[in-house]
């Protein structure tokens, strides 16, 4: 069994499918958006785990008006995405975690992600950047530096779990260090740790800030 044991000022969470099982409602839910507009799937399916619905929008339907598909998406969610169950762990992590050690980074929009938390039995981060509180999303580095401002914190000083390439790729250009949640294979060789879900993660706190016990089946690398 591998283990590793890292530090940090604080911990920046990704949501749908990090904290919250969400890939079959968000694919539900894109699934239904390209039949109303005659739309092929598989190009949005591919693209849109982990990034804003804007920037999906933008690539592959940019004749659309974005704003009004937005919201439209934003219902879709909210109507179609079924009951939120929590990853393992997720629940018991964060119900024992200090409120100004942990801020949410979701490219869902704050309305969608306040509901999908509640659902879940999740408790509401003191922090938390939505999909609609930046200009670029993630791959972007933008949310996670925004995130680490609002904290006071240098983003060294802060660790990401993500579950999706293109928020690993977001948290590591803004200077985080980054754990991956889930998946059957290592999104990116930069991360610091692997792990099934959170009950694979021990979390302590002292005067310094957080100490996290890594362990488990997946593979940990190296800081």
């Amino acid at each position: 069994m591998n283990s590793i044991t890292l530090r940090a000022r604080a911990l920046l969470l990704d949501m749908d499918g990090t904290l919250i099982k969400s890939t079959a409602g968000v694919e539900t839910v894109w699934r239904l958006w390209c039949q109303h507009h005659g739309l092929a799937p598989e190009p949005v399916l591919a693209m849109c785990h982990g990034v804003r619905a804007k920037e999906v929008i933008e690539a592959l339907a940019p004749q659309l008006d974005i704003a009004v598909e937005m919201v439209r998406l934003d219902e879709l969610e909210l109507e179609h995405t079924g009951v939120a169950e929590p990853i393992e762990g997720a629940r018991a992590l964060l119900h024992g975690l200090p409120a100004a050690r942990w801020a949410l980074v979701t490219s869902a929009s704050k309305r969608v992600a306040r509901g999908r938390l509640a659902d879940a039995g999740l408790p509401p981060p003191g922090l938390m950047i939505g999909g609609d509180d930046v200009v670029r999303g993630k791959p972007d580095p933008e949310p996670y530096l925004l995130a680490a401002s609002r904290l006071g914190l240098d983003p060294a000083d802060c660790l990401v779990f993500e579950d999706a390439k293109a928020g690993i790729a977001s948290a590591l250009q803004a200077g985080c260090r980054v754990v991956q949640i889930g998946g059957e294979r290592l999104l990116n060789d930069r991360v610091s740790g692997w792990l099934d879900d959170w009950r694979q993660l021990g979390v302590s706190e002292d005067e310094a800030g957080l100490r996290l016990s890594l362990s488990g089946r997946r593979e940990c690398l190296p800081v």
